[in-house]
């Protein structure tokens, strides 16, 4: 029998997915373990291999639909397998387009009395190579099923047919002042969408701000940066930022948790990941960045750039996407000063940071120009109340101005 493969269990949550690209077409042959689908989740564009050899009788889904975990994707027959079921499938519809009089038993086939008036309708109807699925569909739709041209076998018609046939159902019409278009919500935009919701629909969110003189981090980014440069490392200030959080963290465990919303229950993940919110052509991502109290400031560096170019060419693994604990978003690369990021549930805290700019401050009892960095942090109140949260951000501020005390106390 054709064997008919559904779409596997993907892990962390994943329910479904959306067809990206068949690499394969109906007919191709495919071996085992050969990648046949691109199907892009919420986490990350998957290649779905074949889990047989054989080749394909049929593909269930069309680019750009929703595929979801236990749904048949396609049907892979062996060789001498496809052209069994065709005739089979064929043998089968050809029956079924039988007139019901032709398909009992000769002994019940009788002649029956009908109206002239009755005699030519049922004539036409039986012209038509249609399924009673089928017209029945079409008499519910009010479709005349001699003026549709049939695509199935032998030119029968189709459920598809018929519903072509009646058009669109008829909507409301739509008051708009100008030229409009319709993008369907796809993609990174549509998981985008769908988190966010989330996130504003199950958490408390609150967001605490501050401003930080970090003309000391820059300063130590100046003289490091440039030899770094040579060498094809991008020095930026994420892995400060990352560093910083890493300090404060410990001291206030509920900004690295989460709710288990079932079960009434706060997870304090004793562990750290860091997420770090990645501007793609696409939207925006968020790969997470494993150990990182283990790495140094030059290795998160190398680290984030490997990351953030595989998230821009979608070329990043769903395991690098996997199992953050808390986010750091810099939308003052963009030109942001102050906002209010939108925690990337179900963690319970995302830090943002804004862009640097020159101001006047006062520096050991005297007005000078600093290099001043905006900062903002929100999360669940349901976890942590605002004096919590102030002090963690007291802390990372404590850290971001005097960088020296990164590398002198331990994460």
């Amino acid at each position: 029998m054709p064997f008919k493969f559904v779409l596997p269990d993907l892990g962390e949550g994943i329910t479904e997915g959306e067809i990206r690209k068949w690499v394969v077409k109906e007919g191709d042959a495919v071996e085992e373990h050969q990648t046949v689908v691109e199907l892009e989740t919420d986490k990350a564009v998957v290649e779905v291999p074949s889990p047989r050899k054989g080749r394909v009788l049929k593909l269930n889904r069309q680019e750009g639909e929703i595929a979801k975990v236990g749904e048949v994707l396609m049907t892979i027959a062996e060789e001498g397998e496809a052209a069994e079921e065709e005739r089979a499938a064929e043998k089968g519809f050809a029956e079924e387009m039988r007139p019901a009089e032709a398909r009992k038993p000769a002994e019940e086939q009788r002649p029956k009395s009908v109206s002239v008036v009755g005699v030519l309708p049922e004539e036409e109807e039986e012209t038509v190579l249609a399924a009673p699925a089928v017209r029945a569909l079409a008499r519910e739709l009010g479709v005349d099923l001699s003026a549709v041209k049939g695509t199935g076998p032998g030119g029968s018609i189709t459920k598809d047919n018929v519903t072509a046939a009646a058009g669109p159902k008829e909507k409301k019409a739509e008051v708009t002042y100008g030229p409009v278009e319709r993008v369907p919500l796809r993609g990174v935009r549509r998981t985008i969408a769908r988190n966010l919701i989330m996130a504003q629909k199950t958490t408390a969110f609150v967001t605490g701000m501050n401003e930080v003189d970090i003309t000391d981090l820059w300063d130590l980014r100046e003289r490091e940066k440039r030899p770094l440069l040579e060498k094809g490392l991008h020095l930026t200030f994420f892995p400060f930022f990352i560093k910083a959080v890493l300090h404060a963290l410990p001291e206030h465990p509920m900004l690295n948790a989460s709710i288990d919303d079932e079960k009434e229950e706060i997870i304090v993940k004793k562990y750290y990941a860091i997420g770090v919110a990645t501007d793609t052509p696409d939207g925006l991502m968020v790969p997470v960045i494993k150990e990182p109290a283990k790495k140094t400031i030059l290795e998160l560096a190398l680290e984030i750039q490997d990351l953030s170019i595989k998230a821009r060419e979608r070329k990043i693994k769903i395991e690098e996407m996997k199992g953050g604990t808390f986010t750091i978003t810099n939308y003052g690369h963009f030109g942001g000063y102050f906002a209010t990021p939108i925690i990337n549930y179900p963690e319970s805290a995302i830090l943002g940071t804004g862009m640097i700019s020159e101001r006047p401050w006062v520096k050991d009892g005297k007005i000078a120009i600093r290099k001043i960095l905006p900062i903002s942090l929100t999360f669940d109140h349901r976890l942590t109340d605002g004096v919590d949260a102030s002090r963690f951000l007291a802390k990372v501020t404590g850290y971001l101005e005097d960088p020296a005390l990164i590398f002198i106390e331990s994460a």
